[in-house]
């Protein structure tokens, strides 16, 4: 509770504290009445009312004296009484309003949430009985923090919120743009001042203002911005516009793109692009050099230190290769050592940036005759790696260079650094960068080769090219089934001879047939490209002699000692190989179909991703199916019968015929 002042007048329903000592002792809370008084035991009726809390002591003090003497005492307000006020005109909540004595005009103001849009901000008015007492300008206070003509209510106070006077509108570079009611003869700089001030951008060169003449039409024009200017008078419904400089970058050259510090550089006279770029270290990005650091730190599920020690070097030596380009010697010589992770937790050997792209960045230049844009190639390799001045271009003010990743241009394949990773059984397992023209053959080679456990027919090779092949097939694919589901739909909604069970089967397969588009569009391509080896494939010679690509993934497993049988049988399982066997004896080792197999679409998958189904198999009057060799790793499969919506329409439509049929005859029988 904030003190009472002490110009504070005492007044009735205000709570009086006595406390008198000496030769009188006693202490009293005594309220005023509504005729001003307060009632002091012994003495009698005081009359304080009117009096300032300054006076209180020294009014009481005289009282008391003429009763007792050789005293002191201390008198002040307890608690203060509450007044009505009254808020009217354009507030946000006007009505009547109880609140302190000590309250003032500012203070109601707020409670009442003050003008609302309609309201004016700068004549708020104080009336009493006897008239205008008091004009308030919010803007004083808001704008300049000025309180010193707020003024302290009494009871019956009307607070009188005009309707706004005339505004004008500030926009462009200013610090508060906005909508602002003006004052009589406000002038320009002074409406700049309330909104703010001009920002740090702002041209001071010119100001636009568009005003309406006598209400019939609109015209604009142009302020210089001087002191002559600045005291022009604003009118009502004028719009104040602070133009910004232009955002021209003065004798100055832009460096963007696959670079560590891109920016703004000052330009200087017969500056060069290797000005810009002095090394091929300053091609390396911040963004690299992030990532690089972070190699480092442990995970945290990572708690073996001298294995995250060791997978850092090794990250680390991938970094050093691929910060330089394909063309530096350094990456050439280390193509040839195999990197592979740490004992103990998974190492990923992983790009931290983009390769750049050597062969092509580009000046973009404006041609200050016809102002259009034009774009000067050159060679960065020649240029950083062999300092070439043919490439060495000079630069202008406003060029602007930009440096290139392989990301953003498709570079030839020949120029791509390509890493392969090689995993199982090879010689050194790992991932490697591949030379110029180098091939997969050439590649595991350089590996060590094959391990005698090798099983090139169960191999895989991924290509993130093929993978995305695949899954935009995949996605058509959907697409094309979504398509044909909603035109079934149509066509069973628009049939009107529909009955009410196909109507209910129709919903419960459209509910189905969405769960089967969800499925389908989880579905992620494996990027496989199936390599035709055989069973009998062997050695390094039988690897093909074909182009890797960056990202490929070539997986030699060992030699597997299963087969595996799903489907609709008795027993999905993985059974033993046997040297040999066919596929009718793992289907006999599962426990044979079940009731639901659809043994005319049975299907092997080989181990080298062949797939071979009955169907093939299958002559005028046998199958060979049954018959077909397995090799180690092959997987059999059979499916189930699906059954078709006009299938199961039929089964009903025939179980409703026999039930008819039994009810007719029972009907008969009780004739009889």
């Amino acid at each position: 509770m904030a003190p009472v002042p002490p110009d504070y007048v005492i007044g009735p329903g205000d709570e009086i504290r006595i406390r008198v000592w000496g030769q009188v002792n006693f202490q009293i809370n005594a309220t005023v009445d509504r005729a001003g008084e307060v009632f002091i035991a012994q003495v009698g009726p005081v009359h304080v009312a009117g009096l300032p809390l300054a006076d209180l002591a020294d009014h009481l003090r005289s009282a008391i004296d003429r009763v007792y003497h050789n005293f002191d005492l201390t008198a002040d307000v307890g608690q203060i009484r509450a007044i009505q006020v009254y808020v009217a005109g354009e507030a946000r909540r006007p009505g009547v309003y109880t609140v302190s004595s000590l309250s003032t005009l500012v203070d109601t103001i707020f409670t009442s949430g003050g003008p609302s849009v309609q309201g004016s901000m700068r004549h708020i008015q104080l009336r009493r009985a006897s008239g205008a007492v008091n004009e308030f300008d919010l803007y004083s206070l808001l704008i300049n923090g000025d309180k010193s003509k707020d003024v302290k209510l009494e009871s019956g106070d009307v607070i009188f919120i005009p309707p706004v006077g005339p505004q004008a509108a500030v926009i462009g570079s200013i610090r508060n743009p906005g909508i602002y009611e003006l004052a009589a003869g406000e002038s320009l700089a002074s409406l700049l001042a309330a909104a703010g001030g001009v920002s740090s951008i702002a041209a001071e060169a010119r100001i636009s203002v568009e005003r309406i003449e006598n209400h019939r039409e609109r015209h604009a024009m142009e302020l210089a911005y001087d002191d002559a200017s600045l005291a022009t008078p604003v009118s009502d419904a004028d719009v104040i516009r602070v133009y910004s400089i232009v955002p021209r970058y003065a004798k100055t050259v832009i460096l963007r793109g696959n670079t560590a510090n891109p920016g703004r550089f000052a330009w200087h006279e017969g500056m060069h692009v290797s000005d810009l770029i002095p090394d091929k270290e300053s091609l390396i990005t911040r963004n690299y050099w992030w990532k690089r650091a972070r190699l480092g730190l442990p995970g945290p599920d990572e708690v073996d230190a001298p294995a995250q020690s060791a997978a850092s070097g090794i990250q680390s030596l991938t970094a050093d290769q691929r910060a330089g380009g394909s063309t530096l010697a350094s990456a050439q010589a280390s193509a040839s050592t195999p990197r592979s992770g740490a004992v103990g937790q998974r190492t990923e050997i992983r790009e931290l940036a983009p390769e750049i792209d050597w062969d092509y960045a580009v000046i973009e230049r404006i041609q200050t005759d016809t102002l259009s844009t034009s774009i000067l190639p050159f060679d960065l390799g020649q240029l950083v790696l062999q300092h070439n001045p043919a490439q060495d271009l000079e630069l202008l003010p406003g060029d602007v260079v930009s440096i290139f990743s392989q990301a953003d241009f498709k570079v030839p394949i020949a120029h791509q650094t390509k890493e392969i990773r090689l995993d199982g059984e090879f010689a050194h397992a790992g991932v490697y960068t591949a030379l110029p023209g180098e091939t997969l053959r050439q590649l595991v080679q350089r590996a060590g080769g094959l391990t005698p456990d090798s099983y090139l027919y169960g191999s895989e090779l991924t290509r993130e090219t093929v993978r995305a092949v695949q899954q935009a097939r995949i996605d058509e694919y959907v697409h094309t089934v979504s398509m044909q589901i909603q035109r079934s739909n149509l066509q069973m909604a628009a049939s009107s001879a529909a009955s009410a069970q196909d109507i209910a089967g129709s919903a419960a397969a459209q509910s189905d047939e969405q769960e089967m588009l969800a499925s389908l569009r989880q579905v992620r391509a494996t990027g496989r490209l199936v390599l035709r080896f055989t069973p009998e494939s062997h050695g390094i010679e039988a690897v093909p002699d074909i182009p890797v690509e960056d990202g490929d993934r070539f997986t030699v497993p060992p030699l597997p000692s299963s087969v595996n049988v799903v489907g609709a049988v008795y027993d999905q399982n993985s059974f033993v190989f046997v040297r040999g066997g066919h596929a009718g004896t793992y289907l006999h080792y599962s426990g044979g179909p079940t009731r639901d197999a659809d043994r005319s679409h049975e299907f092997i998958i080989r181990a080298n991703g062949d797939v071979v189904s009955r169907e093939k198999t299958t002559g005028f009057w046998s199958s060979d199916f049954d018959r077909l060799s397995i090799h180690p790793g092959d997987s059999v499969v059979v499916p189930q019968k699906a059954i078709k919506g006009s299938a199961v329409r039929a089964i009903v439509d025939w179980s409703q015929m026999f039930s008819q049929f039994a009810l007719g005859a029972a009907a008969l029988s009780v004739l009889k």
